[in-house]
């Protein structure tokens, strides 16, 4: 058995977490300065944990389909696919659904800032997400025809449009095309 190709979104996934990474560490940073001086060290912290939310809530999707696309080549490879993307979508919607209820009556928490930079959080990670794929170069591999005619042949033999005996003459006819030049 041959090894299967890398999956072409790999190197995407893997570059909007890595920048992803990055630019949630300095949006905690400068959430975790406008929070503390807007409501002290309950503002920080509620900064940064909205910027946590949002960050885990995005990452997670990335995450299950890197350890999905492990199984590609394989015979149960949509079914193993779907059901890992679809078991973490269920996993984060429970853990949110947890996480939200366990900290929304919380003392320290400040459900505005914590607001404001959960949805800096997720408008960041939008932008990563069209930065990252404008940037990145997806191979394709596709067989295309060396020219339109052969093009048109194939499709219209396949659509059974066109007789073996039309396409031999239609060959013929390029070729004397082709002789008289």
């Amino acid at each position: 058995m041959t090894t299967p190709a890398p999956v072409a979104s790999n190197p995407v996934l893997r570059m909007t977490l890595i920048v992803g990474g990055i630019v949630n560490a300095v949006i905690a940073v400068i959430a975790g300065i406008v929070g503390f001086l807007l409501a002290a060290q309950d503002g920080m912290w509620s900064a940064i944990v909205g910027v946590l939310f949002g960050f885990v809530f995005l990452a997670i999707t990335a995450l299950s389909i890197l350890i999905a696309n492990r199984w590609n080549g394989t015979e149960l490879y949509a079914t193993l696919f779907f059901a890992i993307v679809l078991g973490g979508w269920l996993v984060k919607f429970v853990i949110f659904l947890v996480g939200f209820f366990l900290i929304k009556d919380q003392p320290w928490l400040d459900s505005q800032i914590f607001y404001v930079a959960l949805v800096v959080t997720v408008l960041a990670s939008l932008v990563v997400d069209v930065v990252v794929m404008q940037k990145m170069r997806i191979p394709i591999e596709i067989a295309l025809p060396e020219t339109l005619a052969d093009a048109g042949e194939e499709n219209d033999l396949e659509n059974g449009s066109v007789q073996r005996s039309d396409r031999e003459e239609i060959g013929r006819e390029n070729q004397g095309s082709e002789d008289s030049k």
